[in-house]
């Protein structure tokens, strides 16, 4: 599917085969997963939430990053369930992100106790 599509194309640097799905119906299955995404080429791997904090959100992995694109296109704003798919390009450097905020301010916060220092309370 996707072999005839490669030839010169130059694709965004944020696309690539992993995608992030937001809005999902809490009861969806890897299964109903499979069959609505599985139209745009092969699927090397999901991962639905299911924590309280992941629910309603997957990781799609498709073999190919044009099948990845094909999708992201065709399925974001999908009605799902009564739902609207939210599909975007995983970007690790966002993921990271609020881990590293979080590691800065445990630096802080230890370099303020080890020097005695004390930021005046926001009003």
């Amino acid at each position: 599917m996707a072999m005839s599509k490669k030839g010169n194309v130059r694709l965004p640097p944020e696309v690539n085969r992993i995608l992030y799905v937001k809005n999902l119906p809490y009861k969806i299955t890897a299964e109903e997963m499979y069959d609505i995404f599985g139209k745009y080429g092969a699927i090397r791997q999901i991962r639905v939430g299911n924590t309280p904090e992941t629910k309603g959100t997957a990781f799609v992995v498709y073999e190919d990053i044009f099948d990845a694109k094909n999708a992201c296109d065709h399925l974001s704003g999908f009605n799902v369930c009564n739902r609207y798919l939210v599909v975007l390009y995983y970007q690790s450097t966002r993921a990271f992100k609020k881990i590293d905020t979080d590691k800065k301010k445990e630096d802080i916060d230890r370099m303020k106790s080890k020097y005695g220092l004390s930021t005046p309370e926001k009003k």
